[in-house]
């Protein structure tokens, strides 16, 4: 069926009229920074990366200088991008690289995939994009085209195992970068998840999942499924300009610094009346969602002013100045209530 249509030239022709050209990771090809591009993209658009990219460059520009971060220093750039055992996983490679490695990054496919976050298609991606090595890459971008231009209707490990035997088979000796960069792109601006351009895709003529006009109806995807919600409420303890945060151990935004929260409302309020003396005022404010992947969060953040900064009894916590903020790492609902008050003061003085 496919024998007079050659995939990778078509992908490769492509790629060379319409690829994106200014994305701030593929200048001069440096590994560091593809690195930390390739971490920060796992499930993760580029225009949401963009920033963060350049905010972490700015302040870690090389490898030496992240080897001497702390773990919080690096959370407290990450924070908004979420996902953040990425960072912690950059964190723990970064420290294997400085004492098995002398702060030289390996260049060695089986060394790469020892390190922390880093699986076959991300050392895939650092060594072609880098060095043009023949190694394919398989993303969620290439997953879909894939699946899509051949019909794959296989599941879980058995599609896995034929998306990587075919993604061998394609890939071109030489050209192996723009190969790779070319399907990532296709994907992100082409193949989308919803309302794929298929008629502006260079594999159109012989795609099956074009042929059959399936646009509509695309059976490899979940965003039609309605998400979860669940409830819960955030403790704003705030004394002038400063909020009570506490370290969490809980899988949801684990090492990160947030506010006590709870998904009983009587829980909230009963932690109010242990852990707070003199109250000024307690006020309700409005509710908002944060979505993850298969959830979202409807969070309903509680204000309670008191009168005195009480030390509370708990390992980990601080008293959060917003008008100072320490370096440490928080989460974007966090980080969204702190922006609040922050515009609220500025528009008051």
């Amino acid at each position: 069926m496919h024998k007079t249509f050659n995939f990778s030239n078509n992908i490769l022709n492509w790629f060379h009229i319409y690829h994106r050209k200014k994305l701030p990771w593929t200048k001069n090809k440096n590994i560091y920074k593809i690195w930390i591009s390739e971490i920060m993209l796992q499930q993760t658009q580029v225009k949401v990366v963009i920033p963060y990219f350049k905010k972490f460059i700015q302040k870690f520009p090389n490898l030496k200088n992240l080897s001497k971060a702390s773990l919080n220093e690096i959370l407290y750039i990450w924070s908004g991008l979420g996902f953040y055992k990425r960072a912690k996983n950059i964190y723990k490679t970064v420290q294997i690289i400085k004492n098995k490695y002398n702060n030289k990054f390996p260049k060695e496919f089986n060394n790469l995939i020892n390190l922390p976050g880093i699986g076959k298609s991300t050392a895939g991606a650092i060594l072609s994009l880098t060095h043009n090595y023949c190694f394919p890459i398989l993303d969620g971008n290439v997953k879909r085209i894939l699946k899509r231009f051949y019909n794959y209707t296989l599941k879980n490990y058995k599609l896995e195992k034929k998306l990587w035997k075919k993604i061998n088979c394609l890939i071109p000796i030489h050209n192996c970068a723009k190969f790779n960069q070319a399907l990532m792109d296709l994907g992100s601006l082409i193949c989308k998840i919803k309302n794929p351009i298929c008629i502006e895709c260079p594999l159109k003529t012989k795609c099956l999942f074009n042929k059959q006009n399936n646009i509509l109806k695309i059976n490899d995807l979940n965003h039609k499924k309605i998400k979860k919600i669940k409830k819960c409420w955030f403790i704003l303890l705030k004394y002038k300009n400063f909020f009570y945060l506490e370290q969490q151990k809980q899988k949801i935004w684990k090492n990160l610094y947030y506010f006590p929260f709870f998904f009983k409302k009587k829980k909230a309020y009963k932690w109010i009346q242990k852990n707070t003396l003199k109250i000024k005022k307690i006020k309700k404010k409005k509710n908002f969602l944060h979505h993850f992947n298969y959830y979202s969060l409807l969070i309903h953040p509680i204000l309670v002013l008191i009168n005195i900064k009480k030390q509370i009894k708990k390992k980990k916590n601080i008293w959060f100045n917003i008008s100072k903020p320490p370096i440490i790492g928080i989460p974007a609902p966090v980080k969204k209530i702190f922006l609040k008050f922050i515009k609220k003061d500025t528009k008051e003085d």
